[in-house]
């Protein structure tokens, strides 16, 4: 398959934050899945059977912790690798005949006490193909802290996963990590083609940072950036429509195919032409910037530069004071070495 549509479906996320418990919020989640089976179906009517990707925005099942703690997160609304959640959006998946991508806040039974905000791909099979733990948060553990561990168990092909499908690379990118270049290059040198941003975001027109990011990481890497936001939180206690609008899908070229604006949408879909990507980066001159990259001359700088520590959570969970102190830290170090 060298062309075929893909969809950054607007969807709202019904936060479990309100939820009395673990049973309650597990409700939540099902009618979420079961309102978005109906969603992606009525969407792919409408835009054809050639729609064979569907990408979610991030927290669509749960919202995210808000005065919650580690504990408190993980027994209301982590979901576990091989649980029903997975069971379920991998049928809708299968009934639709598409690869389908979201975020999730996930267990790992390797970290005990701790939680994984996780992008993931699943294919029309049903199957998890892609599992990508976001890097870079403020208040959620990651891989990098508890990085010599992770490293044990899943290598770097864990740290930076693409999935190479019928329909292309696939690699994921979360939220704010659309402002990390580094992310994006590291799964581009693995061959990523096509970014599934899953986000929910304040959505601050062309001018924003996260929207010149966005098009900054499809011009750098030569890739598709399919961008889903969210619709607006409910019932989180945040105004709902502070993170609404904006999901788009942009070229390899920087070029956006297909944007909305606020409120739930399928009106960002987009044709991804993998052939046409694949001859311009196999085409010599001064555009193909992938290949002209010397990547050698920055090892160094990047092996010698030390910022955020890992390895911060190996000693099991910590209270956000643990991330705002440990920040604190680098920012005193880096002015002390009259870095910043």
């Amino acid at each position: 398959m060298t062309a075929y549509r893909a969809l950054a479906l607007q969807t709202t996320c019904h936060a479990v934050n309100g939820a009395r418990d673990r049973v309650e919020a597990r409700a939540i989640m099902r009618e979420t899945i079961s309102r978005l089976a109906q969603q992606i179906a009525a969407s792919i009517a409408f835009i054809g059977r050639d729609c064979r990707l569907v990408v979610l925005p991030e927290y669509f099942l749960t919202g995210f912790p808000v005065r919650e703690g580690f504990a408190e997160w993980s027994d209301k609304a982590c979901i576990e690798a091989d649980g029903p959640e997975y069971a379920a959006l991998g049928r809708i998946a299968s009934e639709c005949g598409i690869f389908l991508a979201g975020n999730a806040y996930e267990l790992d039974r390797h970290f005990p006490g701790l939680y994984f905000q996780t992008c993931f791909v699943i294919a029309p099979s049903g199957e998890v193909i892609l599992r990508y733990r976001r890097l870079n948060s403020m208040f959620a553990p990651t891989p990098h802290d508890v990085l010599d561990r992770y490293l044990e168990i899943y290598g770097w092909e864990g740290i930076f996963p693409v999935a190479r499908t019928e329909i292309g690379n696939l690699a994921a990118l979360a939220s704010e990590e659309i402002l990390y270049p580094e992310v994006a290059r590291c799964l581009a040198m693995r061959g990523a083609e096509i970014f599934l941003h899953m986000t929910s975001e304040v959505y601050g027109g062309p001018r924003a940072p996260k929207e010149a990011a966005k098009i900054a990481r499809a011009v750098e890497n030569m890739a598709y950036v399919i961008s889903a936001n969210s619709a607006g939180v409910i019932e989180a206690g945040l105004p709902a429509a502070s993170t609404d609008g904006g999901s788009k899908i942009i070229d390899y070229r920087g070029l956006i195919l297909a944007e909305t604006a606020q409120g739930e949408s399928m009106a960002a879909f987009a044709e991804i032409d993998l052939d046409a990507l694949r001859r311009a980066r196999r085409r010599p001159g001064l555009m193909n910037l992938l290949s002209r990259q010397r990547f050698d001359l920055y090892a160094e700088s990047y092996t010698r530069a030390r910022f955020y520590p890992p390895n911060t959570l190996l000693d099991g969970a910590k209270g956000r004071e643990h991330f705002w102190r440990t920040q604190q830290e680098v920012i005193a170090r880096l002015e002390e070495q009259g870095m910043i």
